[in-house]
């Protein structure tokens, strides 16, 4: 029996120490998965990681690129009707990129430019130029076709950042 009873405690502290010390392993492990999964968290939430600061270190470099304004000359002189009258439109338009390869493809193809806008802006009536909302209508359809022409020609449309126009005189 005194064997019996050494086997019962042995089997007792044998059992108890693996609890014990499974439970305090399991608890500490898993603190250092949450502990670790939140401070990798924090630090990508707060850094941006790797990628994050490649992309805005490109963006400051394409910031530092001047604008270039790359002017349709001579302005654009359309005519509408307007109720019973004879309407004229005279607008200048400039294109603004920071890419050269843009720049160089908008005077390539000055003539296909020209033309895409002369048939946006001759389909135009008063009423809708008349107003800001209009006008702004009116330059977003100009810009939306400038950047299908660079598409077009395997250019990079989203490199034409803004158009403008310089001068809208309506008669």
């Amino acid at each position: 029996m005194a064997t019996e009873n050494v086997a019962v405690e042995g089997t007792e502290e044998g059992a108890d120490a693996p609890k014990k010390g499974g439970k305090g392993l399991i608890i500490m492990i898993i603190a250092a998965l949450v502990l670790g999964g939140g401070g990798f968290g924090a630090w990508k939430a707060f850094s941006g990681g790797a990628d994050g600061n490649d992309a805005k270190e490109e963006e400051e470099v394409k910031n530092l690129l001047p604008p270039v304004y790359v002017n349709l000359d001579p302005p654009f002189v359309v005519n509408f009707e307007a109720e019973a009258a004879v309407r004229f439109l005279q607008v200048t338009v400039s294109i603004m990129t920071r890419d050269p390869e843009t720049e160089k493809l908008l005077k390539d193809n000055d003539a296909r430019v020209r033309n895409d806008m002369l048939m946006i802006l001759s389909g135009q009536n008063y009423a809708s130029v008349a107003t800001n909302d209009g006008k702004e209508a009116l330059r977003a359809k100009c810009l939306e076709a400038a950047r299908t022409i660079i598409k077009d020609m395997r250019g990079k449309p989203e490199k034409i950042e803004a158009l403008y126009f310089t001068s809208f005189v309506m008669q």
